[in-house]
C-alpha cells in the first residue's frame, strides 16, 4: 500500500504541478520562442506523470517473474510512449491494480483516465503545430520569384506597413511598367488564446501572408531566388531586439544581391553597431541596410509637407520691429517634444521672422535633460540673444515639472504671448486629445487661432477624430497627425519624399554614397535639414533661390549664404555640437560654429544651396 500511494502522490503532485504551471505562463504572457512554453511545460507533466503511475503497476505485475527493477522501468517508459500515440491499453491497466489498494484504486483508474485522453491532444497538437510550419514552407517555396517582405514579429505596425506594400500588387509603377508580385512574411508567431492575437493573425491570413513560428534570423529564407527581392523589417517594440536582429541579418544576408534591411529603432547605439557590422563585412557587403527612426521620420515629415502653412504662414505681424514673430508651443518633451523643440529652433531661421519655442513637460528636471542634449543651444550667448549679426535668433524656453491637467498650467498659457503654432505630444492618444481639445478652449477665451497638431497613435480613432465640431458645429482645427497607418506606410517607411529628396542631395551635391547615408545618422540628418530649409526658403520667396547659384546677383548670394549658415549654426547646436578651435566629431565640437562674418571666406562661399 505505501509504494503504491507514494507512486500515487508524486504522480498526482507532478501533473497538477504543471498544469498550474502552464496556465501562470499562459497568462504571464510568456516570451514567444522560448523553451519553457505553456505547452511543453503540460506535455511534460503528463510524460513524468504517467510514467510514474505505471511502475507500480508493472512491478506489481511482473513480481512472480522476477523481473529486475530496470525491466520494470523500461516497460513503463513503452507503455507511456503509447499513450501519446493512442495506443494505450486502458483496460490492462484497470485489470493490474492490485485489489489490496482500496480506494486509491478509485484514484488510480481517474486520474489515468485523464492521461488517457490528454496525452493523445497534446500529440495531436504536435502534429498539426509541424503541418502548420511546413505549410507555411510550402508556401514560400512557391512563391519562389516573388519579392519578399519579411517582418519580424506580427503586430499592428507591421500589418500596417505590409498592407500598405502589398497594396501594390496587380498596379504599375511611375513608368507603366508592372510591379513585380509581392508577398509578406511574419516571423515569431504564436497563436495564443488571447483575443488581440488571434484578430492579428486573422488580419495576416487576410492579406494572404505566411506565418513563421520561428524567429526571423532563424529561417532560412537564402533558398528564394536570387532574382527577387528580399526586405527584411526587425520592427518589434524592444528596439535593442531590433538592433541586435540586424546585426545577425547583415552577418548572414551581406553577400546576397537584392536584399534590404530595414532596422527600426531610435536608440543611439544602433549607428555604432550597425557600422561596426558593415565594418567587418569588408567592401563586398551586398545588403542594403537603412536605419529607421520613427520619431525623427514624423518631425520631418510633418514639417517638409506642412510646416510653412502651419508655422511660417501662421505668424503674427510685430507692429514694433516689422518682422513676423512664430510662437510655438510644444506640449510634452518626450521623444516627439524633445526633436520638435530642437528642430523648430533652425527650421524657422529665415530672414523676415522671429521665433520664440515654448515647452512644457511634468518632469521636474525637463529643462537640464534637454540642456543635456543640447547645450550650446540654450546657452544664454546664443538662446534670446538677437544682437549678434550672421548667428541664428532664437527664444527657447523650458517650463519644467508643469502637469497639463492643473489650473497652473491653464494659466500659464492664457498668459503666453499670442500663441501661433501648437504640438500636442504626451505620448498617449486619450491625453494628446483631451489637452488639445482644452488648447483649443483656452486659446478661443484669448481670441487667438493658432494651428494646433496632436499625435494619435489610433488610426481608427484619427479617422473619427477628423473634422471634429462641438454642438453647434463649430470645428476644433485641430490637425491629428501620427496615426498607425499613415507612418507605418510604403509612401513613408520605404519612399518618404524628405528622404529620397535628402539622398539626391547627399550624393549630388556632398559627393556621398547611398551607403553612407543610411549608415550615419550626421550624413542622414543633415541631408534631411538641408532640403526641408531649401523648400521653406521657396515657399518664403527668399529673394534668388529660385535661381541656380550661378544665375544669382551678389546680393541674393551674400544673403542666402548668411542665412544658410544661421540655419546651419542652430541645426548643429541643436544635435549636441559646441563651439571649439577644433573639430572632433566625437566630442561633437567644431570650428565653425561662428558668426558668419568671422569665416574664412572660403567656407561663406560652401554656403550656396
Amino acid at each position: 500500500m505505501g509504494k503504491w500511494l507514494s507512486f500515487f502522490i508524486i504522480s498526482l503532485a507532478v501533473f497538477a504541478a504543471s498544469v498550474l504551471f502552464a496556465i501562470f505562463r499562459f497568462r504571464a504572457k510568456y516570451k514567444s520562442g522560448r523553451i519553457l512554453t505553456p505547452i511543453r511545460i503540460l506535455f511534460g507533466g503528463v510524460i513524468v506523470s504517467s510514467f510514474l503511475l505505471f511502475i507500480p503497476i508493472y512491478g506489481e505485475a511482473f513480481a512472480a517473474y522476477n523481473c529486475s527493477p530496470f525491466e520494470t522501468f523500461l516497460i513503463s517508459i513503452h507503455n507511456m510512449i503509447r499513450l501519446f500515440v493512442v495506443d494505450g491499453d486502458f483496460t490492462f491497466v484497470t485489470q493490474n491494480l492490485a485489489e489490496s489498494i482500496g480506494w486509491l484504486e478509485y484514484g488510480y483508474s481517474i486520474l489515468f483516465s485523464v492521461l488517457f485522453v490528454v496525452a493523445p491532444l497534446l500529440t495531436f497538437g504536435f502534429v498539426l503545430s509541424f503541418f502548420k510550419n511546413v505549410l507555411a514552407y510550402i508556401r514560400f517555396a512557391v512563391n519562389y520569384r516573388s519579392d519578399i517582405y519579411i517582418f519580424s514579429e506580427l503586430s499592428e505596425k507591421s500589418l500596417s506597413l505590409a498592407k500598405s506594400i502589398l497594396s501594390a500588387n496587380g498596379r504599375t509603377n511611375e513608368n507603366g511598367e508592372p510591379i513585380k508580385n509581392r508577398f509578406a512574411v511574419f516571423t515569431d508567431v504564436f497563436e495564443k488564446e488571447e483575443e488581440r492575437s488571434f484578430e492579428l493573425i486573422e488580419k495576416a491570413r487576410e492579406l494572404g501572408a505566411i506565418c513563421f513560428k520561428k524567429d526571423i534570423v532563424t529561417v532560412n529564407f537564402t533558398v528564394h531566388s536570387k532574382g527577387g527581392w528580399l526586405h527584411f523589417f526587425t520592427i518589434g517594440e524592444d528596439h535593442s531586439e531590433n538592433i541586435n536582429q540586424g546585426l545577425k541579418l547583415v552577418t548572414r544576408y551581406k553577400n546576397r544581391d537584392n536584399t534590404k534591411l530595414y532596422v527600426f529603432s531610435t536608440q543611439a547605439e544602433a549607428e555604432p553597431l550597425l557600422s561596426r557590422a558593415f565594418a567587418d563585412g569588408g567592401d563586398e557587403i551586398k545588403i542594403k541596410v537603412r536605419r529607421v527612426n520613427e520619431v525623427q521620420s514624423l518631425i520631418s515629415r510633418t514639417l517638409y509637407d506642412s510646416g510653412f502653412e502651419n508655422i511660417f504662414e501662421s505668424a503674427v505681424e510685430n507692429p514694433e520691429t516689422g518682422a513676423k514673430d512664430i510662437s510655438a508651443l510644444v506640449v510634452g518633451m518626450g521623444k516627439h517634444g524633445a526633436e520638435m523643440t530642437k528642430t523648430l529652433a533652425w527650421f524657422c531661421q529665415m530672414d523676415g521672422y522671429r521665433v520664440r519655442i515654448s515647452a512644457f513637460d511634468a518632469d521636474p528636471d525637463a529643462e537640464l535633460k534637454f540642456r543635456s542634449l543640447c547645450p550650446e543651444l540654450m546657452d544664454e550667448r546664443f538662446n534670446s540673444n538677437s544682437t549678434v549679426d550672421g548667428e541664428a535668433k532664437y527664444e527657447i524656453s523650458i517650463f519644467s515639472g508643469v502637469d497639463v491637467t492643473t489650473k497652473t498650467f491653464d494659466d500659464m498659457i492664457c498668459a503666453m504671448p499670442q500663441v501661433t503654432y501648437v504640438l500636442v505630444a504626451l505620448g498617449n492618444d486619450e491625453l494628446n486629445i483631451s489637452v488639445a481639445m482644452k488648447l483649443r478652449m483656452l486659446f478661443e477665451r484669448s481670441g487667438i487661432n493658432p494651428k494646433i497638431q496632436a499625435i494619435v497613435y489610433d488610426t481608427d480613432k484619427s479617422n473619427a477624430l477628423k473634422g471634429i465640431t462641438n454642438f453647434k458645429s463649430k470645428s476644433y482645427d485641430i490637425e491629428f497627425i501620427g496615426d498607425r497607418d499613415t507612418a507605418y506606410s510604403e509612401s513613408v517607411i520605404i519612399d518618404g519624399e524628405v528622404e529620397m529628396a535628402a539622398l539626391s542631395r547627399h550624393r549630388d551635391d556632398y559627393g556621398g554614397t547611398e551607403a553612407q547615408f543610411w549608415q550615419y545618422d550626421y550624413n542622414y540628418k543633415s541631408s534631411v535639414a538641408s532640403v526641408i530649409h531649401k523648400k521653406m526658403k521657396k515657399k518664403c520667396k527668399m529673394a534668388g533661390i529660385e535661381k541656380p547659384v550661378s544665375q544669382r546677383t551678389d546680393e541674393e548670394k551674400w544673403a542666402l549664404r548668411k542665412l544658410e549658415h544661421c540655419r546651419w549654426n542652430a541645426y548643429m547646436r541643436s544635435e549636441g555640437y559646441c563651439y571649439a578651435p577644433k573639430r572632433n566629431d566625437l566630442a561633437k565640437n567644431h570650428h565653425l560654429l561662428i558668426p558668419f562674418d568671422a569665416l574664412p571666406l572660403s567656407e561663406q562661399e560652401k554656403d550656396d544651396y
